[in-house]
């Protein structure tokens, strides 16, 4: 157990201080140019806007610096001793210690990241008490707190066919013992949020599955899980992540208004929103900010793991975000919606496997921490000018000043009513949709 825990105190990075704003002139490499926390843009501290959460999968979970064609890890780091559950002991040390000097507010990890399976499930779930109380203690002497947990039920055999939507019973009721495990420890860590990506929950064909039979089951998989959330007084946020392929061919919750979608259909669209990831959102043959602006127009975005990846490659490589512009569409949507609380921007994203240094896990967080800032920037200055408000309500002028639109968009018109009015008009005059101008006034905001 963890006998060095009441060791003499480690600094992990001894290197690196408490990382401080220093505007965009700077050119330390180890400090801010555009996130400062505590100032205030359109009424709200930045810190409020971006929310900002370490993924402990990516960063503290021992398997970082490996990819798809070697499992020989390179980033070796010196807490980093085996399985142990001294081991997992020692990252939350790590972890807290990162979280203090990046200046995040925020946290989030699956089961799996955090303690040690064991040999039973009865092991595993004493194992994650042991940390769980650990980062319980942490939290109290730091303030840092749990932005979202969940259950990691894709990475152990018994899931190869999925947890919710498994054809054997067994692995399905697995994945609801850890599912009501994790729903336990985030009301002990008093999480904001609880996350549902069905890693595999889809199917590599449709030969060998029952479909509709799968989605029912994951229907009533969530089901249940809100009942005993509600059950056990768990004040968290449910979303589900969308994701289109990898590791299964197809995904039942293959993007936003997929998602959406589901939800509906089986009667659960009050009961969670949606966790975006705009990685997935790529590999879903979208533009990045895609879902985040379908979720958001559906009043279904939830939170957000702000990671980028490569359109020329077919699989979800989880950068840091370093593209403004993407940047800027983004928080324009988060704006436009007035913020993301409960939710955030945790950043599920991973070093490159050629990015070795342990100082790089600083450079990598503040790149990306940067980056979203510049778009908040960008996308409160916008909103304020209003330019491309103006363009986009001269667009629909008429939805807003014909009587019989009005009674159109309020659902109260009858087809033969329109028809009749459409007889008495003349054809509409083409007016031009201002495509060019408004993508060259973005660039002002960037």
């Amino acid at each position: 157990m963890e006998s060095a825990a009441k060791r003499a105190k480690v600094d992990y990075f001894p290197s690196v201080g408490r990382i401080q704003y220093e505007g965009p002139e700077s050119t330390n490499p180890l400090a801010f140019k555009y996130y400062n926390a505590d100032e205030v843009i359109m009424g709200k501290p930045m810190r409020e806007w971006c929310r900002f959460s370490v993924a402990w999968w990516h960063t503290f979970n021992g398997q970082m610096g490996t990819d798809p064609f070697s499992n020989t890890k390179t980033h070796l780091r010196p807490w980093d001793r085996g399985g142990s559950l001294e081991t997992y002991l020692e990252r939350v040390d790590v972890a807290f210690e990162f979280f203090q000097k990046l200046g995040v507010d925020y946290y989030c990890f699956h089961d799996l990241d955090v303690a040690p399976q064991g040999d039973s499930l009865e092991e595993f779930q004493k194992n994650l008490d042991v940390v769980t109380d650990k980062l319980l203690r942490k939290q109290q002497e730091t303030g840092i707190k749990l932005l979202w947990g969940t259950q990691n039920l894709f990475s152990n055999n018994r899931y190869k066919d999925g947890a919710a939507t498994a054809p054997d019973f067994d692995a399905f009721a697995y994945g609801c013992a850890q599912t009501k495990n994790m729903l336990d420890v985030g009301k002990k860590l008093g999480a904001a949020n609880h996350i549902f990506w069905g890693g595999r929950e889809g199917f590599m064909t449709p030969l060998n599955t029952k479909v509709r039979d799968e989605m029912d089951h994951m229907a009533a998989f969530l089901r249940m899980a809100v009942e005993y959330k509600k059950k056990i007084g768990f004040d968290a946020q449910f979303c589900v992540e969308p994701k289109p392929r990898e590791p299964m061919a197809h995904q039942y919750d293959y993007d936003a208004q997929t998602v959406i979608g589901f939800l509906h259909s089986y009667g659960l669209e009050k009961e969670f929103k949606l966790n975006i990831e705009p990685n997935h959102t790529t590999l879903a043959g979208h533009d990045y900010e895609h879902d985040l602006r379908m979720a958001s127009a559906c009043g279904m975005l939830g939170s957000i793991d702000c990671n980028a990846g490569q359109p020329y490659l077919g699989w979800d490589t989880d950068e840091f975000p370093s593209d403004p512009r993407k940047a800027l569409l983004s928080m324009l949507i988060v704006v436009q919606q007035g913020g993301i609380a409960p939710g955030g921007n945790n950043f599920d994203c991973k070093l490159r496997r050629e990015s070795t240094d342990i100082e790089d896990m600083f450079l990598a967080h503040i790149g990306g921490m940067d980056c979203i800032a510049r778009g908040l920037r960008g996308a409160a200055k916008l909103v304020q000018e209003g330019l491309m408000q103006k363009v986009l309500d001269a667009r629909y002028i008429s939805w807003e000043e014909h009587p019989l639109a009005k009674k159109v968009a309020a659902g109260k018109a009858r087809l033969e009513e329109v028809a009749e009015y459409a007889q008495q008009t003349k054809d509409p005059a083409m007016k031009s949709g201002k495509q060019e101008y408004l993508e060259q006034l973005l660039n002002r905001y960037i």
